[in-house]
């Protein structure tokens, strides 16, 4: 694939994704998330929990942690692509210092962004394909060992989005 069809490709995507928050009659506000708990092995053993939104569905996904201003340390947002593939994320209205867990389809940590820049519109990619993308408040990644290798136990109980 050249750089150039790349760089259309990626141009498309945004500018579809500001077309799909601009016009899509539901307000930002309006989109809810449901809950549940998630859990990671860890290197020797050790089991670390959060207490995450799922973010599933392209509203959902769109909308993310954006005008939080805090995050309790054992809490998150779980974004689930439906597909394993590359993944690029960004911090735009984002007030909050976040780590970006990237995982692929078998559960296992791949790549840890950690301490993201709030409000920036950098792109963070996931390096290679995955499947979810973890965010959990900056900083917190380090603190609980949770690196690539770690592991997202598998199959998670995600409720069922009624729009995808």
């Amino acid at each position: 694939m050249s750089a150039r069809f790349f760089v259309a490709s990626f141009k498309s995507a945004i500018v579809a994704l500001f077309l799909f928050m601009g016009f899509s009659g539901v307000s930002q506000a309006d989109v809810t998330f449901d809950k549940g708990r998630i859990a990671f092995e860890l290197s020797g053993g050790k089991t670390i929990g959060f207490e995450v939104e799922w973010a599933l569905t392209a509203e959902q996904r769109a909308r993310g942690l954006m005008e939080r201003s805090s995050l309790a340390a054992d809490a998150g947002m779980l974004f689930d692509f439906g597909e394993t593939r590359m993944v690029t994320m960004w911090m735009a209205n984002t007030p909050l210092s976040l780590d970006m867990v990237f995982i692929d389809d078998e559960g296992r940590v791949v790549r840890v962004a950690e301490r993201t820049v709030p409000y920036s519109e950098s792109i963070v990619s996931s390096g290679e394909p995955v499947h979810y993308v973890l965010e959990i408040r900056g900083g917190r990644a380090a603190e609980v060992g949770l690196v690539p290798g770690a592991r997202l136990r598998l199959p998670l109980d995600l409720p069922q989005p009624v729009n995808q």
